[in-house]
Order: C-alpha cells, then sequence, then structure tokens
C-alpha cells in the first residue's frame, strides 16, 4: 500500500528549498492543523467524510504581509488517484481533497489550492487552483502567457500570478475602496487631518512601511515616537533615491506637517481609552494590514491616486470649484492603449497630479519590454512629470517610488517654467498625456485648459502624439489658443465622452488628439470623430462609476480599434475637415443611426414630449389666472 507520508515529505522538503521556512519572511506553514482562528472556524465543519467534524489540509500557508491569502495542500500517494472526472470524491482523490477545503476557507480567504499525488519528485504530479474570496469557482491557475502551471513554485510567484486573476482585481479593487471609506472616518473623526493632507498620510505611511526597521518596530514604540520615526524612515527611503538633494527636500518638507501634527502624538482624552497608543499608530497598522500588501504585487494598481480620489469624494464643497479634476484610471489606461506606448516611448505629462498617467503609462510599457536593461531604462529615462503644487508633487513621486524608480525625472514647478521646460525638451518626449487643471471662471483667460495642451505639445518631438482630455467646452467654444494650437499642430481626433465620465463632479469632457509639431493646414487631412459616450460603467451608491457588468474591456478595445483605423459608422463616429472656427466633437456632423432606434426609444421621446406640452399648458394656464387678478385688482382700486 502507498504510502502518504512520503507525498507530504516531498512536499515539505520542495517548500524548504524553495524559502518557505527562511526565518523573518514572514510566511508561516502549518501541518494537519492551524493556529489561526478564523481558518479553525471556518474548517471546523469541513471533514472530508462529511460528518459534520473539523478538517484540514496537510500543508496551510500563510503570510503577514496579506492575511487575506492563503495556500493548501492536500496530497495523495497515487497518481491515478490525483483527480476524478467529477471533483467530489474529497478522500480519495487529491484536486476533490483540496478544492473542498479551499472552498470552506474562500468565505473569507482568496484561496491557492495546491493537489500533489505520487512518492518521487520524477512522478510527482501537481495541479493548482484559484478560488477568489467570495466565490466557489476553482479556477486553474496559469502563468502570465495563459499556461497552467503544473509544479510548486515559490509563495512569491504564486502570490504573484494569483493578483492578477480578474475575479481577484476585482475583489481587491472593492476591497479597497471598503477601506478607504473606513480610513477616512478613522482619519477624519479621530486625528482631525485636513482633506489635502489625508492622502499625504497613505502615501508617507507606504513609504514608511518600505523601510524594513520601522515596519518591525512601530508597533513597539511609545505613542509620542511614532511621528518622529516615521518621518525618519521617510527620509532614510529618500535617501536611496539617485536625485539631487534639493528634489529629496522638496519631497520631505509636505511630510513634515504631518509629523508635528498634534492629533497623532500621545493620546489624549478623547482616542486614550479607544486607541491607548495613539490613534496614529492605529491608521499606521490599518495601512500595513489593508493596503500594504498591494504595494509589492499589485504593480498595476494606483494605490495613491485611489486614495487621493476616494479621500475627495468625502471633502465638502465642489470640488470642480478647487480646480480638481482627477482622471478616472480606466481613462489613464485607454490614453496608454491610443498612443500605443511601448520601451521606446518617451512620455510626458505637464499636470502630473498623483502621477496617474505615468503609472498607467509605465505598466504598459513595462509589459512589452523583454530586457532587464528595457525596464530598467523605461523607469530611470523614459517617464518625466511636472507637477506644480508641492503636495500633489510629493503624491505623485510617492507613487513612483512605491513602483521602484521613476521619480528622477519629475519637477516640481510650474509647467510654463522656461527652465523646467527647457530640461525637458532635452529628454526628447514622444507621447504626451495630460488632464489640465480646469479654469475656474471665465476670467481665467492665459489659464485656458487648451494653453497647457499647447504647452505640452510644443515640449514633444514633431510628429509625436499628444492626448488631452479637456471640458467640451474647449471643442465648442471660440479661444485665440484654437487658432494658437492648429497653427503649429494638427488635430488628429476628437472623442465625445460620458457625460458623468468625472461622478460626482459634473464636469462634461472630450478627448483631443494631436500630432506635435505639423501645421494642421499644412497636413490637409479630416479629423476623425468618436462618440464614445457609453463606456459601460455605471454610477453606484456607495462605489461610484464602476463596470459593474465588465464590459469594459470590450467597448475600450473596439474604440482603440476604431480609432487606429479610422473607421466611421453611423451613429459613432465621422471624419471633417476642420478650422479653429467649427466645432470640434462628433455631434456636429456624425449622422444619426436609425437602425439602433427602437419602439421604446420614441415612445419615450414622445411621452418627454406630450409632458413637456403639458406642464407648459399648466404654466399657461397660471400665468393667465395670475393676470386676470392683477387686472381685476387694479381695477377695484380705481375711483369712482
Amino acid at each position: 500500500m502507498m504510502n502518504e507520508r512520503k507525498t507530504e515529505a516531498l512536499v515539505r522538503d520542495k517548500l524548504r528549498a524553495l524559502g518557505y521556512n527562511e526565518p523573518d519572511n514572514g510566511i508561516t506553514v502549518e501541518e494537519q492543523k492551524s493556529e489561526i482562528a478564523k481558518v479553525k472556524a471556518l474548517l471546523s465543519k469541513a471533514s472530508k467524510n462529511a460528518k459534520g467534524n473539523a478538517g484540514y489540509p496537510e500543508f496551510i500557508i500563510s503570510n503577514r504581509k496579506d492575511t487575506a491569502f492563503l495556500i493548501v495542500f492536500e496530497c495523495k500517494p497515487d497518481v491515478k488517484k490525483h483527480e476524478s472526472t467529477t471533483r467530489d470524491k474529497p478522500i480519495e482523490y487529491a484536486v476533490d481533497g483540496v478544492l473542498h477545503y479551499a472552498r470552506h476557507l474562500a468565505k473569507h480567504y482568496t484561496v491557492l489550492a495546491v493537489a500533489v499525488s505520487g512518492t518521487t519528485a520524477s512522478a510527482m504530479k501537481v495541479s493548482n487552483f484559484l478560488i477568489p474570496a467570495g466565490s466557489t469557482e476553482a479556477k486553474e491557475l496559469v502563468n502570465e502567457s495563459g499556461f497552467p502551471v503544473t509544479e510548486i513554485i515559490s509563495y512569491d510567484d504564486y502570490y504573484r500570478l494569483a493578483s492578477f486573476d480578474p475575479d481577484v482585481a476585482k475583489k481587491r479593487h472593492s476591497d479597497l475602496l471598503a477601506f478607504s471609506k473606513e480610513l477616512h472616518e478613522l482619519i477624519w473623526t479621530k486625528a482631525k487631518i485636513s482633506e489635502e493632507d489625508k492622502p499625504l498620510l497613505v502615501s508617507g505611511t507606504l513609504i514608511a512601511l518600505m523601510n524594513t526597521t520601522f515596519m518591525k518596530t512601530f508597533g513597539a514604540l511609545p505613542a509620542e515616537d511614532v511621528q518622529e520615526a516615521w518621518l525618519g524612515a521617510i527620509k532614510k527611503e529618500l535617501d536611496k533615491a539617485d536625485i539631487p538633494q534639493a528634489k529629496k527636500d522638496t519631497m520631505l518638507q509636505p511630510y513634515s506637517s504631518i509629523a508635528v501634527h498634534p492629533n497623532l502624538g500621545k493620546p489624549d482624552s478623547r482616542t486614550a481609552k479607544e486607541y491607548p497608543d495613539g490613534v496614529f499608530k492605529e491608521i499606521i497598522s490599518r495601512i500595513c494590514d489593508n493596503v500594504w500588501p498591494y504595494i509589492n504585487v499589485y504593480h498595476d494598481f494606483d494605490v495613491v491616486g485611489q486614495f487621493y480620489g476616494e479621500f475627495l469624494k468625502y471633502t465638502a464643497g465642489d470640488k470642480k470649484a478647487l480646480g480638481i479634476v482627477l482622471t478616472p484610471r480606466h481613462i489613464a489606461e485607454l490614453f496608454s492603449l491610443i498612443a500605443n506606448v511601448g520601451p521606446e516611448s518617451k512620455v510626458l505629462d505637464i499636470c502630473a497630479g498623483t502621477g496617474g498617467f505615468l503609472i498607467s503609462a509605465m505598466q504598459h510599457m513595462l509589459k512589452k519590454a523583454v530586457t532587464e536593461e528595457e525596464r530598467t531604462d523605461i523607469k530611470k529615462n523614459r517617464l518625466i512629470g511636472i507637477e506644480n503644487n508641492p503636495k500633489m508633487f510629493a503624491l505623485a513621486a510617492s507613487n513612483m517610488i512605491l513602483r521602484g524608480d521613476g521619480k528622477a525625472n519629475l519637477h516640481q514647478a510650474s509647467c510654463f517654467d522656461d527652465a523646467v521646460i527647457k530640461a525637458v525638451k532635452k529628454m526628447k518626449p514622444n507621447v504626451g498625456m495630460l488632464n489640465p487643471p480646469y479654469a475656474q471662471s471665465k476670467s481665467d483667460a492665459e489659464l485656458h485648459e487648451l494653453y497647457f495642451v499647447k504647452q505640452m505639445l510644443d515640449c514633444l518631438e514633431p510628429g509625436s502624439m499628444g492626448i488631452a482630455i479637456v471640458p467640451m467646452s474647449c471643442a465648442l467654444v471660440p479661444n485665440p489658443a484654437r487658432d494658437e494650437l492648429l497653427s503649429h499642430h494638427t488635430l488628429d481626433a476628437v472623442m465625445s465622452m460620458p457625460d458623468d465620465l468625472f461622478y460626482p463632479v459634473g464636469t462634461v469632457t472630450c478627448v483631443m488628439v494631436w500630432i506635435a509639431g505639423q501645421p494642421h493646414a499644412k497636413s490637409n487631412r479630416k479629423t476623425w470623430f468618436g462618440y464614445w459616450k457609453n463606456d459601460g460603467f455605471v454610477k453606484t451608491k456607495n462605489k461610484g462609476r464602476i463596470d459593474q457588468n465588465g464590459n469594459w474591456a470590450t467597448t475600450r478595445d473596439r474604440w482603440v480599434e476604431m480609432y487606429r483605423n479610422r473607421e466611421v459608422h453611423a451613429g459613432e463616429s465621422v471624419t471633417q475637415m476642420v478650422t479653429a472656427t467649427d466645432e470640434w466633437c462628433a455631434e456636429a456632423y456624425m449622422e444619426t443611426n436609425y437602425t439602433l432606434l427602437s419602439k421604446l426609444d420614441y415612445e419615450q421621446v414622445i411621452k418627454k414630449f406630450l409632458m413637456f406640452n403639458l406642464m407648459a399648458g399648466v404654466a399657461d394656464d397660471a400665468n393667465n389666472a395670475q393676470d386676470e387678478n392683477e387686472e381685476g385688482g387694479a381695477e377695484s382700486t380705481t375711483p369712482s
């Protein structure tokens, strides 16, 4: 009879060889038991014989850096008992058994389930499955090329491959949104940190946690020493950057005010009972548990920008009045696809904000890189940003630091500063991306959005592509900037974007694509106009606009294909020769596609028309009655 202990020994040796048992790596390997309370509760009735007793897989692996992720192993000595055709015989088969346990654990955890059979290394058979938290569906684990993983791999490799599963990513995003609201409440009610400093507190904490010493020791520090240690850890991480000292000082300055904030020090009478070690330590602990796991693995995720956007939702007043209109993440992604960025691109954003465009571009560029030399070159030389606001600059710089590099070419200055622009032009950028500050009044003539667009295009190499998302008024209302732009650059395309794209801010926008250094008249070509009003996102009460039905990827790919091929479809796109005095939007030239109209569309329009007439009639009757009353009143006061 085959011995299952031999299979377990093979797995144990493999885990040891892959570094799972290395000291101080944060990984815990438990065998046929667990000391994790939640795991014990979930497996308390998970026996494979369905008698309601506790049951445990052979190995349960957890890690401090992400306590919501588990790896579990089930072993069988006979490779013939690796997997049943129905996967419903957990006592007899390795795959059936590990999926049985994983589904119990997936009620709370994202689970990587590993089935192993065989008693020798050469005969050993391995299957890997992923069950996202909250799901019961097991997916075969695949690598970046889509091929199944059929061996036991390192923890970091398991974690990386599991991280990019669409369902796991969706759950991750949802969890981060929920936590951002929770963190906002804690920071606002207990620490009284200002709106603009909240995202700095998050980004600074993430940088501080990069410092191994701080991460290991902050929990043991007295409350009054945490702020000083926090700022010291940030400084140490900034000192590692290969950039001028003046830029390091500029980056550090916004964090200094948080390091002396009175409400983050020793607990006062309001918070001492609830947080005896101080509210700052509580904030750091929560960020460490709930946000830090994203940093080392989820490089496609703009964590700092996400928190900035989420915190902004809770800011009192009109965000547009502040000139703050943050670019949605999927639009930053769309820009990179329109520009078709790659390892040869040099991307410029002269109003970098939190760095969303640069991070999206970097991710797309890295995907196309082949060698490590190309990857290093992308991070070090091919991302260029300018941001005038010191605090926003610190956020952008921290965003890049958390991704390993890219901060060397960030400039804290006005994008109209001649010295900075001269330095930028020397780098010869060939792709521009821009979401300019939106003019806060008609008197801001010199700060019109199109002058920012022109400044970006003037920095690019001739023939390069510059993309900007601007208010629709820029495409409709006459302005001297339109003449200046067309005198030096070509308007290649304009896409009308969803009306509620920036919800809850009510700014209607369009995307303009320009070819730099080629006067529009000399190009003698038609501009392509796209009617991109439906991106598939829906407004929700607590999460804002989200891709609830998963349609964005299909919509995005169709939009990009239409633009690249300059396709013309009734109701979707059109080409038109335009000048500075014309309207630059699809609605002005596009033919209606009547085949898309349904009976319901007609009925709704007729109902609206009838309702309009009805209300207009009511208003007329009311006005007539008021006129009669006024006339009657006048007559009654006339002397006889």
